[in-house]
């Protein structure tokens, strides 16, 4: 499948929609406020990204742009991706707004198949890891960029990955999109036992968006069921941003999950009309990201209500446009890196 350029530009405008809300304080996630340190990300100093991906690679060794497609790989397929760090001049700030900050210059060569976990968990070696999962119509490239966008925006210190699922990026592909996600749930996993199993002592932290955090949920489920607790141990933040899940499955998930519960924060909004459509296709059942707080911390989790923080037309990316709810990322990050 390809994207044309008018779809990208209204994908492009579209994200563009929430990068100047109107705020008055900070997010709160029920236990702390506080504002994201200005200190410079690793990312910034060394702009490589660990790409995991069941996306199928584009022609070439390495594949040349758009580097990965729609289509589904063989498995689980490994690399990484140099990418173009954001002019930080007054002139550059001003230009970003128009032509977007990170990009993807290049990849390096794929790994495929049985190795590729083991790869990735090398590749991370004695650093921990913020690894972003992305959520529906999302591109290789967009992803990569909210990744570097993510990363950048909490300066994170260790090391900066992406997993990237087989999204169509298309507005009318919902299913292929949440067939995709599910689809790669075993690699996923895969990927989380191959980092667990690595004598590194690193943390891996994860960040999922929408549709991206079904995934994410089923996968933890699964890898504490297969795996057990000494797997799930080396899991530290879990943040799920605007979960695009039926809150009767979020529900199940994550008391499957147990005690590991108390890992996850979720950023929720019930002004979030990205999850209102999904929930309209989905036969009008609440999205667990759209959900009331006192619903979701009945469940054992943190909850961070960005309802009134958005000043955008959709409320759905607040984790990558708004400083505050950065700052819940961040507070997240910190907590499971000392195992709290």
């Amino acid at each position: 499948m390809t994207i044309d350029a008018s779809r990208r530009s209204f994908l492009s405008l579209a994200a563009a929609a929430g990068l100047a809300p109107a705020l008055s304080g900070c997010v709160m996630d029920g236990l702390a406020t506080g504002s994201v340190a200005e200190t410079q990300s690793a990312l910034d100093v060394s702009p490589v990204l660990l790409v995991a991906t069941t996306r199928r690679p584009a022609a070439g060794t390495p594949p040349k742009a758009p580097f990965f497609g729609s289509d589904r790989g063989r498995g689980l397929s490994f690399t990484e991706a140099r990418m173009s760090a954001p002019d930080r001049s007054l002139i550059g700030k001003v230009s970003a707004v128009v032509s977007g900050d990170w990009g993807v210059r290049s990849v390096g060569d794929v790994t495929t198949g049985p190795g590729a976990a083991s790869a990735f968990a090398q590749a991370a070696f004695g650093r921990d890891v913020l690894i972003y999962v992305h959520g529906y119509r999302e591109s290789f490239e967009s992803a990569a960029v909210s990744a570097a966008r993510l990363s950048d925006g909490v300066r994170f210190s260790g090391a900066s990955a992406l997993f990237t699922w087989p999204s169509a990026a298309a507005t009318f592909d919902y299913g292929y999109d949440r067939e995709s996600a599910l689809w790669s749930r075993d690699a996923f996993q895969d990927l989380l036992k191959a980092f667990a199993s690595s004598p590194s002592g690193g943390r891996i932290h994860i960040v999922a968006h929408s549709m991206g955090t079904l995934l994410t949920l089923e996968t933890l489920r699964m890898l504490r069921a297969e795996a057990g607790e000494a797997a799930v141990a080396r899991i530290g933040a879990v943040v799920l941003a605007a979960p695009d899940i039926d809150i009767d499955l979020f529900t199940n998930g994550v008391e499957r999950l147990g005690p590991d519960a108390k890992r996850i924060t979720v950023i929720s909004a019930t002004n979030d009309r990205a999850l209102e459509l999904s929930g309209a296709i989905a036969g009008g059942v609440v999205r667990a990201g759209a959900a009331d707080r006192e619903r979701l911390e009945a469940l054992g989790v943190r909850v961070a209500d960005a309802s009134d923080y958005g000043g955008g037309l959709f409320n759905h990316d607040l984790f990558l446009t708004n400083r505050e709810v950065q700052a819940v990322v961040k507070r997240a990050i910190a907590r499971g890196s000392s195992g709290g």
